[in-house]
Formats: C-alpha cells, structure tokens, sequence
C-alpha cells in the first residue's frame, strides 16, 4: 500500500511541475504582449525601457520552458535549438529597441519594434 501511495506522489508531482512549466511559459509570453503593447503606445523614453526590460527577462525566461509543442524533445534537438535561438533573436531585437529608448529616440525604437512582432508572429507559426 505504502508503495502505491509513493507512486501515486510521484506521478503527480511529475504532471503537476510539467503544467507548472507551461503556466511559467504562458505568463512570459503574456509579459512579452503586454510589454510590447506598451512600447507601442508610449511616448516615454522610461516607461519604454521598464517594459523592455520585463520584456528582456521574460524572453530569458521562457528559455527555460518548453512550449507544449516540442515537449517531449530531446534538449539537443534541433526543434528547441530552433525555438531557442527564435528566444535569442528576441532578446537581440530588444536590445536594439532598447539602445534607442535609451538615446531618447522614441520614433526609432517604436519603428524597430515592430520587428519584435514579426520575429513573435514567425516563432509562433513554428511552435505554438
């Protein structure tokens, strides 16, 4: 009995930090949006920065998450490879969006966000 008990633990521990993992991966992209959506509608240099740098962070984060798609994969393999080096594109882009924020060019950095929406709109076709 005690045995079955054990394995009963097990298992739902085992489920319970996979749905834990996807409900991380799910608040970053959540963070990513909304940061996003702020550094589309501001006009403050600051207020932009503070948003690419919870957008930097969730970016980083979701590294470390699988999406639902490739769970199962081999971390060596070449589909989260692929969705990692999608994460490293965003995290590049928003340092370039950032350098300007930080040069009080607003107009520029808005300009070079949009292209954190095409790299988004890409890596979802592949993984979400």
């Amino acid at each position: 009995m005690r045995k079955h008990v054990i394995a009963m633990l097990s298992l739902s521990l085992l489920f319970g930090s996979a749905s834990l993992y996807a409900a991380d991966l799910e608040h970053d992209m959540d963070t990513l949006k909304a940061g996003l959506n702020t550094v589309m509608k501001t006009s403050d240099a600051q207020e932009m920065q503070k948003a690419l740098g919870e957008m930097r962070q969730a970016a980083q984060d979701a590294k470390k998450s699988t999406p639902e798609k490739l769970e199962g994969e081999p971390a060596d393999s070449a589909q989260i490879k692929d969705y990692h080096a999608g994460l490293d594109s965003l995290i590049a882009q928003i340092d370039v969006v950032d350098q300007l924020a930080k040069a009080n060019n607003v107009d520029g950095a808005k300009a070079e966000a949009k292209k954190l929406a095409d790299i988004r709109n890409a890596n979802h076709k592949k993984f979400r």
